[in-house]
């Protein structure tokens, strides 16, 4: 009989559940490893550039008749190739992922020494503040790069958008790849069964919305829409955190204070933007014919989808935050106690009186009063 090898909590068993939580990290890095080590050699180049770099290079159809421009930028549009570029930044997202949390949030966590439920939520807003502050500024980059801000009449303006630059490419399947990426996180970070229906349904909608200003080619429009968003969820996000690590309350006021407003701003502008966009301008366009070659999907069914499709986000949006500042309302209004009518004072029962005292003896000292009474009797034996 062979003797059984005792396992811990910090070495357990190879290929369990365990084992895979926590090395994860490790195993996502060496399989990314081997299309880093696929570039290096000739007869696995090709393939492994597939997975790194950006595909479909459309610059040579650019210009009259489909003529290459010489000094041109490299325009990409979208393909099949662009799943195997998902998946390979899928891995590298969930190894950065593992990294922040490993080298930077458990660190802060122990000095803070907050509850369970309050050290779900820090880690959650530590990761999240992190990938919508620099998503923000990487759209904000785009949107100055193309000149979006001071001409808002190009977010229709030449449709369909089917010609993208490197940066707004790798920015969509970046946004992809990370909402993909939230899935197995659930399953690495045990994720209670009670959490999962929001945190799911809150990566798919970042996924379907990402993905469908993508492939129909309203990538203007998206990055402006996804800038706003991860704007308001960055501060709200950052809010949180200071909330956690503020004891005195006095920053994380003003944070969440800033995030309200900030919030409520976006709401406003995703809706004009999208109004403006969907409802004006591209129904302002002569080509309103579906045409997947050149991937035209301005006709008016897409077009009032993608607008109600917004506006029911937005309006889900704001409901629970109206919903959420009623309800601290409610929690931070000083309760207001009614002070109950004051009881008459009882009379007090006169038993001096049957014994004869008098409310000038009421008013002395008890040992007055005795003295008073004893004399009052002597003087009644000697009548």
């Amino acid at each position: 009989m062979g003797l059984k090898r005792k396992t811990t909590s910090k070495n357990p068993p190879i290929l369990s559940h365990e084992f895979v939580i926590q090395n994860h990290a490790d195993i996502f890095s060496c399989v990314a490893m081997v299309f880093i080590i696929g570039l290096m050699v000739q007869a696995t180049s090709p393939l492994a550039y597939m997975f790194i770099g950006l595909s479909h290079n459309a610059s040579a159809e650019v210009g009259p008749d489909a003529k290459p421009l010489d000094n041109g930028p490299i325009l990409y549009t979208y393909g099949w190739k662009d799943a195997c570029v998902v998946f390979f930044y899928f891995l590298i997202i969930i190894i950065l992922h593992a990294i922040w949390q490993e080298y930077i949030l458990d660190k802060v966590t122990r000095k803070l020494h907050l509850s369970k439920l309050k050290h779900n939520k820090f880690n959650e807003s530590g990761q999240l503040a992190v990938f919508y502050l620099l998503s923000f500024l990487w759209g904000l980059d785009i949107i100055v790069k193309e000149n979006l801000i001071f001409n808002i009449s190009s977010l229709w303006e030449g449709y369909p958008h089917s010609r993208m630059g490197f940066s707004t490419k790798f920015f969509f399947l970046s946004q992809i790849a990370y909402w993909l990426h939230c899935y197995p996180e659930l399953y690495f970070q045990k994720t209670k069964r009670e959490e999962m229906g929001k945190r799911i349904r809150y990566a798919t909608a970042g996924l379907v919305f990402s993905a469908a200003a993508y492939f129909l080619n309203f990538n203007r429009v998206g990055i402006c829409l996804l800038m706003l968003h991860h704007l308001s969820e960055g501060f709200f996000h950052v809010a949180r955190l200071i909330d956690f690590c503020d004891k005195e309350e006095k920053g994380s006021k003003v944070g969440y204070l800033v995030s309200n407003v900030v919030f409520v701003l976006a709401r406003l502008g995703s809706f004009i933007l999208s109004f403006l966009t969907f409802w004006y301008g591209l129904a302002l366009s002569d080509n309103q014919v579906l045409d997947l070659g050149s991937g035209n999907f301005n006709i008016p069914p897409v077009r009032l989808g993608a607008l109600v499709s917004v506006g029911i986000v937005q309006g889900y949006l704001m409901f629970h935050f109206i919903t959420d500042q009623l309800k601290q309302f409610r929690e931070w209004r000083p309760t207001i106690v009614k002070k109950a009518p004051a009881k008459k004072a009882s009379k007090p029962k006169k038993k001096d009186e049957k014994r004869g005292g008098t409310d000038d003896d009421n008013e002395l000292p008890e040992v007055d009063q005795n003295t008073k009474k004893n004399l009052r009797s002597r003087a009644v034996k000697t009548k």
